[in-house]
């Protein structure tokens, strides 16, 4: 009800579990999915795997009741591009969809800190390593990520077409043997690449 208030994004359905997602998806493929994480039949973290794989181009914004670390590390590790919880403002809600449509990754600041501490609690790799693997250009590239631009605005700033960057991006996340850019950002954070 809330987002039908907003012109600028239509709600082309609604699914009771992750199953019923990722079947509504293949026929309405949406730009991005509004995922829950507690479910029956299949849940979010994996309703989100499936959906990295079959539908990569689909963005998956959790939103969610539960921060605890655990629903946290899946979520991410399954490819999701953002997690709310659901007492997020409408404001911030709206602003969060187009914005992980966009490209942006958004965690909510409650669950912020714990992605970055399980990161940090992680064996992940030095950032020598980091910028031993990456060419120059792919290091300002994943620094742009870890600030939190888009393909348009990395473009923008370094006098690339989304096309080039988009390519970069995919580079960057083969090298590192990541699956998305949230990981990617994580990762860039946590090495002082930012």
């Amino acid at each position: 009800m809330l987002l039908k208030l907003e012109s600028d994004i239509e709600v082309i359905g609604m699914a009771e579990d992750g199953a019923m997602a990722i079947e509504l998806a293949a026929r309405e493929l949406p730009d991005l999915v509004l995922m829950d994480l507690k479910m029956p039949v299949m849940n979010g973290v994996e309703a989100t795997r499936q959906f990295r794989v079959k539908y990569p181009q689909v963005k998956v914004l959790i939103l969610t009741t539960y921060d605890d670390d655990e629903w946290i590390a899946e979520a991410v590790q399954a490819g999701a591009a953002g997690y709310l919880l659901k007492d997020t403002p409408r404001r911030e809600l709206v602003k969060a969809i187009k914005g992980t449509v966009d490209g942006k990754t958004f965690l909510d600041p409650a669950v912020a800190g714990k992605v970055l501490q399980q990161a940090s609690s992680q064996a992940t790799l030095s950032a020598l390593t980091i910028t031993s693997k990456l060419t120059e250009r792919e290091v300002e590239v994943l620094r742009l990520i870890a600030g939190g631009l888009n393909n348009r605005d990395i473009a923008e700033r370094l006098y690339l077409s989304e096309g080039t960057v988009r390519n970069h991006v995919s580079a960057i996340l083969a090298k590192l043997d990541l699956s998305d850019r949230t990981q990617a950002a994580v990762i860039a954070i946590r090495h002082g690449l930012k």
